[in-house]
């Protein structure tokens, strides 16, 4: 197989077909789905999600990226291609479009996907999630009410943005293998994640001893 293979990411609000669309992009990719909240990490996930502290739960959110990350540079590492449904973009974005206040800097060596960002006009969006069988928890809900700031948070991220207003899932695969063709970097680690200092700013030290508001 390839020296590198190719390792791409679904984002986007929710709504907007990544569930779906991720195991349908490894199928055609032959590449294998590795999911981003470890099985490991479920019952605690639960746990968390109950709770209201943005911080806690953003720690929790990266502890299980970091621990997916090694798994994905093993498959790359023995050739194997891998597609996730989001990465450490979607954990950024939504936990500082809800207030979290850390300054995080992300090991440069981290493999970096080539991403995909699912767009959708809003009213279809809203129609998706209405029906859908999920259950909807409340940071859901929060992050429903602050959409537009996640929009905005994932704005400076590298990603190559799909429509998939009125389009099947098999035409919104087709546009992304279509992507992929007319240039889109499709190999692994062609950057590392660290190489984007813009994307995650630094957050000043407060002085010794000073306390949060």
């Amino acid at each position: 197989m390839s020296d590198h293979p190719r390792f791409e990411s679904i984002e986007g609000l929710r709504g907007t077909g990544k569930s779906t669309i991720a195991p349908m992009l490894a199928a055609a990719r032959e590449a294998v789905l590795v999911p981003t909240v470890p099985a490991l990490y479920q019952p605690l996930r639960r746990e968390v999600d109950r709770r209201e502290n943005v911080e806690a739960r953003m720690c929790f959110y990266l502890s299980a990226l970091f621990t997916a990350a090694d798994e994905i540079r093993r498959y790359l590492s023995a050739g194997t291609p891998v597609v996730v449904e989001s990465y450490f973009a979607r954990c950024l974005a939504n936990h500082g479009a809800l207030g979290a206040r850390l300054g995080i800097t992300l090991p440069p060596d981290l493999p970096q996907p080539v991403t995909y960002y699912l767009e959708c006009e809003e009213d279809e969006r809203q129609a998706r999630l209405t029906g859908r069988d999920k259950p909807n928890s409340r940071w859901d809900a929060l992050v429903k009410s602050a959409s537009g700031r996640v929009t905005d948070a994932y704005a400076p991220f590298p990603m190559h943005h799909v429509d998939t207003t009125g389009r099947g899932p098999n035409e919104v695969i087709q546009a992304i293998l279509a992507t992929d063709t007319q240039g889109a970097h499709a190999r692994a680690d062609a950057e590392p994640v660290g190489a984007h200092p813009h994307l995650l700013p630094p957050v000043p030290r407060r002085a010794e001893g000073a306390h949060r508001p």
